[in-house]
């Protein structure tokens, strides 16, 4: 409502005062002006960077993360949704000092102003390095660093698989560092990218190849120097927990000497660089080809030293000198020899002793003997003897002969033959069988009849058959 004051002397009022009409009034919606507040707010701080310290951080089962941004002064409310949040490199975490790329909105149900995150970048230490450490945190928590679960090197690898790139340059110098110091050693490359996003599942894929075929002995994953994003696959959750999970033993020869990755800390062994790596493979059998090159020059110096030795005593031997050695065996040689002699003198004429005592003893004993009365008691009993022995020999014969005429009575007695002298016949059909009773011939059947003396052969032309009691 507005009040105009003019000086008049009309009649419209005592005082002079005239009154305008009223102004008229827009009463909002609460959602309406909420609405109209945030595409306001939206459109003058739709892109800007916020410096803050992180607290009151929760993630939501969604995804999204929510936050509240403050400084010493003043505090905002924040929001990173699921495909910005799955995008950054490192985990936000309270306390941690940020730098915030996004939007100031407005959070209509609650009337609440608020930061839409885009982009957070840690400040200080960038986002690859806060990862890292936050990676090594949880891995080494989760027991992946343990020195106990460390596999040991195999000493002498037959076969060694790597997963790195087949056209760089690591590939060359491992080849030729294991061809120069075990030419023996198999090597077996599974072909692999080793930088961009693709690349820690190749490797990874490589590590599970070569556990499932067990062509080799020990693995090795290698890759040249480069910054910390170049080696940003060898720091993958998804690598470590392959390498991890390994039954062969994994050398990580990432990078330079001054390099780590996350692949370094869980690999059973972490060489500075992959030409490092081919020797600590080939280490066993270089050492003991050294120490065998070692000992053979030894060997060759010692008989040198010798021989030497040899020539500078035989140039200073003396030749009386060799002759009076020389004539000193030979008298030791013959004084043994008349030893010797001697020795088997004694024995013989020792065992002449022992023979002659022997041979006088069985004189003594075949005088004692009288041949000639022995050879004729010998005779009388071989008589004696021969005359028994005729005699047992005939009544033997006399007994068996007796006997013999028995059995032959007794096999005449009972021979069908000796029934049939008396006048009887046996009969048999065609096929050979007794014919007992007239019920088995028929008329025109041939049979035979075996008499005491010879056979008849007749046919039956006419059968009577004659019932007989029993």
């Amino acid at each position: 409502m507005s009040v105009s004051l003019h000086p008049h002397h009309g009649s419209e009022g005592q005082l002079g005062f005239s009154f305008g009409a009223p102004p008229s009034r827009r009463i909002w919606r609460v959602g309406d002006l909420v609405s109209e507040v945030r595409l306001h707010v939206e459109r003058e701080y739709g892109d800007l960077w916020v410096e803050g310290e992180i607290s009151n951080l929760r993630s939501a089962p969604s995804g999204h993360i929510y936050f509240t941004l403050k400084d010493g002064e003043a505090q905002l409310p924040a929001v990173l949704f699921r495909r910005q949040a799955s995008l950054l490199r490192f985990r936000p975490a309270d306390g941690l000092h940020i730098l915030l790329r996004g939007k100031v909105s407005v959070y209509e149900q609650r009337g609440q102003m608020q930061l839409v995150a885009e982009f957070l970048e840690p400040v200080g230490a960038g986002s690859q390095q806060i990862a890292f450490e936050q990676l090594k945190q949880r891995l080494e928590a989760r027991g992946l660093f343990d020195p106990s679960r460390k596999k040991p090197l195999p000493a002498f690898p037959h076969c060694v698989g790597i997963v790195t790139s087949p056209s760089g340059a690591v590939i060359r110098d491992f080849l030729n560092i294991v061809n120069r110091r075990h030419a023996g050693l198999h090597v077996l490359l599974y072909p692999a990218l080793v930088q961009g996003e693709a690349a820690a599942a190749e490797v990874a894929a490589g590590i599970v190849w070569f556990n499932r075929t067990r062509e080799a002995d020990v693995i090795v994953i290698a890759r040249g120097g480069g910054s910390i994003e170049d080696l940003a696959p060898f720091n993958s959750e998804f690598l470590a927990e392959a390498i991890a999970a390994s039954d062969l033993p994994v050398i990580s020869a990432v990078g330079h000497e001054t390099d780590f990755t996350i692949a370094d800390f869980v690999a059973d062994l972490r060489a500075p660089t992959p030409s490092a790596a081919a020797e600590l493979v080939t280490a066993a059998l270089h050492n003991i080809a050294e120490r065998v090159q070692n000992l053979d020059q030894r060997l060759v110096r010692a008989c040198r030293y010798r021989l030497m030795q040899a020539g500078s005593a035989f140039a200073r031997a003396r030749v009386e000198s060799i002759l009076i050695r020389e004539k000193d065996l030979l008298r030791r040689k013959q004084q043994r020899i008349d030893d010797l002699a001697m020795r088997m003198e004694s024995l013989w004429r020792a065992r002449h002793r022992v023979w002659g005592d022997r041979l006088q003893q069985l004189s003594v004993r075949l005088v004692r003997q009288d041949v000639l009365m022995r050879a004729g008691v010998g005779r009388e009993r071989l008589a004696a003897l021969d005359a028994r022995m005729n005699r047992t020999q005939r009544e033997s014969l006399r007994s068996r002969g007796e006997r013999v005429s028995a059995l032959v009575r007794q096999l005449a007695a009972m021979s069908p033959l000796a029934v049939l002298s008396r006048g009887y016949a046996l009969v048999y059909d065609e096929s050979g069988g007794l014919i007992r009773t007239s019920d088995q011939v028929q008329e025109g059947q041939t049979i035979s009849t075996r008499l005491a003396h010879g056979l008849l052969t007749s046919r039956i032309t006419e059968v009577e058959r004659e019932v007989q009691g029993p």
